[in-house]
């Protein structure tokens, strides 16, 4: 009888053991799953952002300003566009 009784024991201290060891790697787990869910917020942020920034260097009045400062660029007279029409070269009007 006191066999069964120690060996009930140490199982239950095993037990016992296990359960904290176990609840122990799972608020390790929740503190990297807080963490990582705090990461994956502030890059949604920083995409936003940058989406914001993408479409400010994209907008049409910058391009067109950059072409005329830096490039020296400007929109040709009237007089000299040439339109070009598709279609088969036997069919012009």
């Amino acid at each position: 009888m006191l066999r069964l009784n120690m060996l009930l024991m140490l199982f239950s201290v095993f037990c016992a053991l296990a359960t904290v060891t176990s609840q122990h790697k799972a608020r390790q787990l929740f503190q990297a799953l807080e963490l990582e869910q705090e990461r994956a917020r502030q890059l949604d942020i920083e995409f936003g952002q940058l989406q914001l920034e993408l479409s400010t260097w994209a907008a049409h009045p910058r391009i067109e300003q950059i072409a005329r400062e830096r490039l020296k660029m400007r929109v040709p007279d009237p007089a000299h566009i040439i339109i070009a029409r598709s279609g088969t070269p036997g069919n012009a009007p």
